[in-house]
């Protein structure tokens, strides 16, 4: 007999050549004579160009031309360019797409238009979301969610969460959904001492584990310590206590198949690490567990959010010309990002060879294995480079926000943070980051760790008018979604097309008002894609809808039709 599971058995889950006969001539008066006898070779080469452009032959090659044009794409194949100079032919090498640097050149030349226009722009964070839309949606999260009490306990569920403060957060949410499935006592999850964030932190210095607790209180039990008679069991150590080695994205009925024997039997379970173990399409009570975890029962500490807010105050200070509205950006520019991305700046040499140490000393051999090929060029055209300070800023200017615009960039170290955050801070003066909006007195409580440090950027973020990603990663999926649970299911979110953007900073002779253009239809996408709906292979920490919010009828905008 398995135990009692409150939530239920889930359900498995250009015109062609002309003819070489046409280039002969067809002139059959031509003095009588006829053209000269065509070698065998030639009848080969002219068979071969008429079947290739009858219209059902092109697709036999339609291969071949694409692997043409992969070749292409990825700098493996460039055409040499050939020009005349002084009556000398010269032979220049053309660099593939992207391969170089291109975006101070850009700069340099959009800078006066920039300029030109700073006195002249309306005031873009007064309109910049859509507010024609005729459905909003609101949190309906308890809905669905029993409040009758809990049942006996089928045992003790532990979890270590592994990573920095977002996948943490996705570790946590999962175990409170896998502890509701299971009917378990969750223990309050244990942080796993991460080698890349080196934050030492427990889940109380991050998160308040009191309100943690009540919040989750007629849904999951959760407790601080395991009983003494548990701890007896295992020699008062719990490493002793079993971990089960569960595969990535697990349905909810393995849980029940394997992992509730073992907690009936044994009292106790561990998964460490306990990182994206639980699927995404799960029954929905299982999804509303998520939710209520994720949006309502996890707050950040007290000493967190007390200076997050004042942070946040000084930012709708300083942009009170501006209704107090301001923009936030996730810029992921620092040493090891651009070090793992393999992509080439202005450096020069020194810049090699300072991602050479970067990458060797994170990732031990992992660039050097034989057969590996770095293509620079091809990762920037493909949309993989980090955005420099820079493009951030000449992206935003093209969309139309102007130098009087509030700016917070939420990031860690700054890779040559004096060079590449200068042009940033030319075209946006009123830029802010932790560190100019704090204290050093302030922050000192905080310094060295970096979980902590990412909570105050996450909420500076989070109550920002317009929020800008730059990298993707869990920060910035966290930070949409709790962003649509807030903002009536719109993410306020711009998401750049990363691909346009290198082919666009990649041409040093671009029009203003082309580059206007393409950055105002960027913004437009990224506000039609702001109100979307989960899709069965998504995450409801990006997409709450319609998991955890419920359509409802925009009165204003209703009552604009009534007669």
């Amino acid at each position: 007999m398995h135990g009692y599971s409150r939530l239920g058995n889930p359900r498995a889950a250009g015109s062609p050549p002309s003819s070489p006969r046409c280039r002969h001539g067809r002139n059959k008066n031509a003095a009588g004579r006829r053209g000269p006898k065509q070698s065998i070779l030639e009848k080969v080469v002219v068979l071969l160009i008429s079947v290739v452009f009858k219209r059902r032959a092109v697709l036999l090659f339609a291969p071949l031309l694409y692997l043409s044009g992969m070749l292409l794409y990825m700098g493996t194949v460039n055409f040499d360019v050939v020009s005349l100079k002084n009556a000398v032919v010269v032979v220049s090498k053309r660099s593939p797409p992207g391969s170089v640097y291109r975006s101070p050149q850009v700069f340099h030349k959009l800078w006066p238009h920039m300029q030109d226009e700073s006195n002249h722009t309306h005031n873009l964070l007064m309109s910049v979301w859509n507010s024609k839309v005729r459905q909003v949606w609101k949190p309906c999260i308890s809905n669905d969610i029993s409040n009758e009490g809990l049942p006996k306990s089928n045992g003790f569920f532990i979890i270590e969460a592994n990573g920095g403060l977002n996948q943490q957060r996705l570790s946590i949410c999962d175990a409170v959904a896998v502890a509701g499935l299971l009917n378990a006592t969750l223990l309050i999850p244990i942080f796993h001492l991460n080698s890349v964030w080196k934050d030492s932190s427990h889940f109380g210095n991050i998160f308040d584990e009191d309100f943690f607790i009540h919040a989750l209180r007629n849904h999951v039990n959760v407790v601080r310590e395991l009983p003494g008679d548990i701890l007896e069991r295992f020699d008062n150590n719990i490493s002793n206590i079993v971990n089960l080695r569960v595969k990535g994205w697990s349905s909810p009925a393995y849980y029940l198949q394997k992992v509730l024997p073992k907690l009936e039997q044994m009292g106790a379970v561990r998964i460490a690490p306990f990182s994206n173990r639980l699927a995404y399409a799960v029954p929905s009570k299982v999804q509303r567990l998520r939710c209520l975890a994720n949006f309502e029962t996890l707050r950040f500490s007290n000493s967190i959010r007390t200076l997050a807010d004042k942070m946040v105050e000084r930012m709708v200070k300083s942009s009170s010309h501006r209704g107090g509205k301001y923009v936030s950006v996730h810029l992921r520019f620092e040493e090891d990002m651009v070090a793992f991305s393999c992509c080439e700046y202005d450096g020069g040499e020194e810049e090699k060879h300072e991602m050479d140490i970067a990458r060797e000393r994170s990732w031990r051999g992992k660039f050097r294995k034989r057969g590996r090929v770095i293509r620079p060029g091809a990762n920037r055209v493909d949309g993989k480079c980090p955005l420099t300070p820079l493009e951030v800023g000449m992206m935003l200017r093209g969309m139309g926000f102007d130098n009087t615009t509030s700016v917070y960039v939420a990031a860690g170290k700054i890779y040559k943070a004096e060079k590449y955050m200068a042009p940033l801070k030319q075209m946006f003066p009123l830029l802010e980051m932790k560190d100019t909006l704090a204290t050093a007195e302030e922050l000192a409580p905080f310094k060295g760790h970096l979980s902590r440090l990412a909570a105050l950027d996450y909420t500076v973020c989070l109550h920002s008018e317009v929020f800008v990603t730059t990298q993707g990663g869990n920060f910035p999926h966290f930070l949409m979604g709790h962003r649509r649970y807030l903002y009536g299911g719109h993410s306020k979110t711009i998401k750049p097309d990363k691909r346009k953007l290198a082919l666009l900073f990649d041409n040093p002779n671009i029009r203003w008002e082309d580059f206007k253009r393409q950055m105002q239809d960027m913004l437009r996408h990224s506000d039609q894609k702001g109100v979307e709906l989960k899709k069965p292979s998504a995450s409801l920490y990006t997409f709450p809808m319609p998991d955890c919010m419920c359509k409802e009828a925009d009165a204003r905008n209703e009552s604009d039709t009534l007669p």
